[in-house]
């Protein structure tokens, strides 16, 4: 018999900045890092591929369009958060289309700018080392370890 092969999960987080401001979402009835700012994002459902993955929450999180050819990335984040390991992939969007809402209000309470220089106190603090990283142009990171 195989062994089982060690397994990760992936996730596509989105970063959106204009004019010096950074969206960020606070968590809300989740069970996980409620009260704490964090970014649009989700895991990948499978046969998807991270700009995909990326493409579809923003369109469910925050209803906005996004074309793949105005996504990039920014960062990329190998993080412990036991008992799992994930793989973080921070997708910077250029451009997009809609207004920005909250469409899951099961899941989040709060959606707005907050200047890059300047994040709320309560950013859950891998967000904050990935934002840190981007700023300084560090492509990939390691949290949790």
């Amino acid at each position: 018999m195989p062994k089982e092969r060690f397994k990760i999960i992936p996730v596509s987080l989105l970063i959106l900045i204009k004019d010096g401001n950074i969206l960020l979402s606070r968590r809300f009835n989740t069970g996980y890092e409620d009260g704490n700012y964090g970014v649009v994002s989700g895991h990948l459902d499978g046969n998807e591929t991270f700009m995909e993955a990326m493409a579809r929450e923003a369109k469910e999180e925050a209803g906005i369009d996004i074309a793949a050819k105005d996504l990039e990335v920014a960062h990329v984040m190998h993080r412990k958060s036991p008992p799992d390991e994930r793989i973080d992939f921070y997708i910077r969007a250029n451009n997009w289309q809609g207004e920005l809402r909250i469409m899951e209000p099961n899941k989040c309470d709060d959606l707005k700018w907050f200047s890059i220089d300047n994040l709320p106190a309560n950013t859950i603090p891998y967000i904050r080392q990935a934002i840190e990283k981007i700023r300084k142009k560090i492509f990939y990171s390691e949290f949790g370890w």
